[in-house]
């Protein structure tokens, strides 16, 4: 270990601040380390680094890895100073930048667990965020919760509250580091705990071992077959499993340099993304759930020529992962930035979840999307109704298993189901969790004999995943299967309406019966207005589905979403047969 010294920021010969480099003469090795730790170690001893950006995509700060690590050790003996022991939970509020950065690494040195917690959303309020806070407080009962100076009141009322220890990053960093001897880590031990996006009504903390963290960050640079003009540019958010894992601990273990922008800044700048792509003069990878490239897709006048702007010729994977890719959408944007030089076969799916510490699945690097036409009654489990057109919807192929992880598809009993057979996703390897911090309960529920029931429905074809939907969120009327997907597509056929101001779930009516229930943004006052548009979501839904169906229409921005961004439907149930979302009153 060496001193807490700090190197000096890289400077441009007339002073400015220039980016840290994409090439690198130290050897690059894929993430074959026992530790996270033993990552930075190496990483710090090469030229790449992150690269922090402001609002309009500008370089702010270029942070080294050398200099990261010399930070994270300061950083380490601050903490022992204070009292920290190995295996205590520190959570750390996840806002993208030096401080976190720092601070998590120097929770790994200290042998502590680091916990991610999230940001405020532009929606809930400051009560929302506290109660978040708390939930996720109390599960995971950490020694300290660091957070920026900025969220002072909200992350220290949270603090208080559930009796832990609340400083501001900036206060603790300000302190006198003396070192020490630092625990030496064990392969097999707890590098962090990640709280899945949505988590705050059960929260459920992923237990994740050094092992199994760097078999994943290796099956990634395996996965996208890296190479050495690769660098990462992300707005993805650290207290997401995509950011933190993708974007955050794989470039340090695989070496990488990344710029990034504050998922804040991307949803009020997202075309600045699309700038900093644009000035990378090596190859890019860059990752966006779809409604990433929708806001993108949307935000391009039809009387702008991309190539004016951007220049997306070396963007070479282009990854899509998070929540359902929409083809749709991917076109839009193809349509949108062709002119600019981005290629479709740039797109990259993939599948993952937290427990699985990331990635299960990824598409092969130039394959592109590539789609199946699926009949509804193959997705639903039924016969074909006679004299009814068919229609198709298209499951996107989410690629093959990614190095040393086994998929599976299986029926409700466990048992293996052939190819193309839809059933529960099952997946086994060495990235798999630990388990659920705490909760053992939760955690048989989902592991059985070293497998992982994902929660999630696809079908194997030639060796490659297709997801079509949640378990969880099915919807289940007179034993056929419906994806409440289908009937939001539906919905957002209509004039008017978007991705996300739709949220469809099953409802038991008085009579006992399941029925669907579809809440909708409504944005218009008149009554007679009101009442047409319901009938219209009503028509639509049983022209689609052949279903009945409960309308409600709700206040905009009423709808909630998980800290990813992703339309929340469990919680949007929850909360309407709470009688917290309380629809607008249509005469019948």
């Amino acid at each position: 270990m060496t001193d807490s010294t700090v190197i000096a920021r890289p400077k441009a010969a007339d002073d400015t601040l220039r980016p840290l480099p994409t090439l690198d003469a130290l050897p690059r090795r894929f993430s074959d380390f026992a530790t996270m730790g033993e990552a930075l170690d190496y990483a710090a001893s090469g030229t790449r680094g992150f690269n922090f950006h402001d609002a309009r995509g500008n370089l702010a700060r270029p942070y080294p890895y050398s200099e990261l690590r010399a930070d994270a050790l300061a950083c380490a003996y601050r903490l022992i100073a204070h009292g920290i022991n190995p295996e205590d939970r520190i959570a750390l509020v996840a806002e993208t930048g030096v401080e976190f950065a720092q601070m998590f690494f120097g929770v790994i040195y200290a042998g502590a667990w680091p916990v991610p917690l999230p940001l405020p959303t532009s929606f809930g309020g400051k009560e929302s965020y506290i109660d978040q806070l708390s939930v996720q407080l109390q599960s995971c009962d950490p020694k300290i919760l660091f957070f920026p100076a900025e969220l002072a009141e909200m992350a220290g009322e949270a603090a208080r509250l559930n009796k832990v220890e609340g400083l501001a990053f900036e206060d603790f960093i300000a302190r006198e580091a003396t070192p020490c001897r630092l625990p030496q880590a064990n392969t097999d031990e707890i590098a962090y705990l990640q709280y899945s996006s949505g988590s705050t009504r059960f929260p459920h903390g992923v237990a994740v071992t050094h092992k199994a963290l760097l078999s994943n960050l290796s099956a990634h640079s395996h996965g996208m077959e890296l190479q050495d003009s690769d660098r990462c540019i992300s707005w993805l958010p650290w207290y997401h499993d995509m950011g933190l894992v993708g974007c955050f601990l794989s470039p340090v273990a695989n070496q990488v340099s990344v710029d990034y922008m504050k998922t804040e800044d991307f949803a009020r700048r997202p075309l600045a993304w699309l700038d900093i792509i644009s000035r990378n003069d090596g190859t890019t990878i860059s990752y966006s759930p779809t409604f990433g490239y929708d806001i993108c897709a949307r935000r391009m006048s039809s009387q702008t020529k991309a190539s004016d702007r951007f220049d997306l010729s070396r963007w070479r994977l282009a990854g899509n992962g998070a929540d359902m890719i929409r083809p749709d959408v991917m076109q839009s944007f193809v349509d949108a930035f062709a002119d600019a030089g981005f290629s479709p076969s740039a797109f990259l799916p993939s599948y993952g979840l937290a427990e699985a510490t990331l990635a299960v699945t990824i598409m092969p690097p130039g394959e592109g999307i590539m789609v199946e036409l699926v009949e509804e009654t193959d997705l639903s489990g039924g016969d074909a109704a006679e004299g009814r057109p068919q229609r198709y919807r298209a499951i996107v192929n989410c690629g093959k298993p990614v190095k040393d992880m086994v998929v599976e598809i299986r029926d409700e009993d466990g048992g293996l189901l052939g190819e193309g057979q839809i059933g529960k996703v099952w997946t086994t390897g060495p990235s798999l969790m630990v388990g659920y911090f705490r909760d053992q309960e939760a955690t048989d529920a989902c592991m059985v004999d070293g497998w992982l029931d994902t929660g999630d429905m696809g079908y194997m074809s030639d060796g490659y995943l297709y997801i079509v939907g949640r378990a969880k969120d099915m919807i289940i009327i007179n034993g056929k299967n419906h994806w409440p997907q289908d009937i939001e597509w539906a919905v957002e056929q209509l004039p008017g309406f978007k991705q996300g101001d739709i949220a469809a779930f099953a409802i038991t009516t008085p009579g006992g019966e399941e029925a669907p229930a579809v809440l909708v943004h409504c944005r218009t006052s008149d009554d007679a207005e009101r009442a047409k548009l319901r009938d219209q979501i009503r028509d639509r839904v049983r022209a689609i589905t052949g279903m009945n169906c409960v309308v409600e229409l709700v206040p905009p921005r009423t709808l909630p979403r998980t800290s990813s961004g992703k339309l929340s439907r469990s919680k949007a149930r929850k909360l309407y047969l709470e009688g917290e979302i309380v629809p607008y009153d249509v005469a019948a």
